[in-house]
């Protein structure tokens, strides 16, 4: 195994260019582990707080998957909390391998992976405007993104980690708020592009705003910028939430991968 990603790996990549999409620009960043064989797995974990992800191929043999299981219990084993973004069918196998080893397991999520070939516009509007964000909203951004990690279970990355994160999005011009009538910030929206792709993220409303249409707005408002600058716009959603699905498939996000977070029972 080697522990570097190298043209090999993303020409894997792109035979799951939806679901992995997220993968291909982690391993061209920095990153605490990489493990592959340029061929049959690819293990990648970018730093701690967030998962790891695993790929194989599509009918992976039992070697290749025996193989994945040593690889993830040697560098991030589930017993220290660790958790997997995996194919469902490498999810079986992790489960029925870890009641061999006495570990209990569960999905932690259920991902969806869409991509919108052809935005449409909300049929409901909402009050307000899109809002490009600028240094002067980092503040407020970095206070944002802590009830989005809660929203979504995860635990939120300390302030300053948070303020270099809205930083970095605002120098990209990929950090985005819906301003009611009023000027309220009261849904946000990113975005991180990579090989022609935009994965947009970080999408939150407000809980006292919600049901008023901001985020679905927001969204179609930054797909359509996308696809202007001639990205491909995508996105991952939890599969538990099929109001949210609704609500982006209204929009014109077509569903084109499914993918899993296992973890530890907990």
């Amino acid at each position: 195994m080697d522990s570097f990603a190298d043209e090999r790996d993303f020409a894997l990549l792109s035979k799951d260019r939806y679901t992995f999409m997220v993968l291909d620009r982690i391993l061209r960043g920095p990153c605490e582990l990489v493990r592959t064989d340029h061929e049959h797995i690819i293990l990648c974990h970018s730093e701690s707080r967030y998962p790891v992800w695993i790929w194989t191929p599509d009918g992976a043999d039992d070697s290749v998957k025996q193989t994945a299981w040593n690889l993830a219990q040697m560098h991030r084993p589930l017993n220290r909390g660790y958790r997997y973004n995996v194919k469902y069918e490498l999810a079986d196998d992790f489960f029925a391998r870890a009641e061999t080893d006495g570990l209990q397991v569960s999905y932690a999520m259920q991902l969806y992976a869409y991509d919108c070939p052809s935005p449409m516009k909300p049929r409901l509007s909402a009050d307000g405007q899109a809002y490009l964000c600028t240094l002067e909203d980092a503040e407020e951004a970095a206070g944002l993104l802590p009830l989005f990690y809660a929203e979504i279970g995860e635990e939120a990355p300390p302030r300053e980690a948070c303020l270099e994160k809205a930083r970095a999005y605002i120098g990209d011009n990929a950090l985005f708020f819906w301003k009611n009538a009023l000027g309220k910030t009261v849904a946000c929206c990113s975005y991180g592009r990579n090989q022609g792709f935009a994965s947009l993220g970080s999408v939150f409303t407000m809980p006292e705003e919600r049901r008023k249409h901001y985020a679905q707005n927001l969204v179609y408002h930054v797909t359509q910028k996308l696809k202007d600058m001639g990205l491909v716009p995508m996105l991952y959603t939890d599969a538990n939430y099929p109001a949210s699905n609704a609500c982006y498939e209204k929009i014109g996000y077509v569903l084109r991968g499914r993918l899993c977070t296992v973890a530890q029972a907990k």
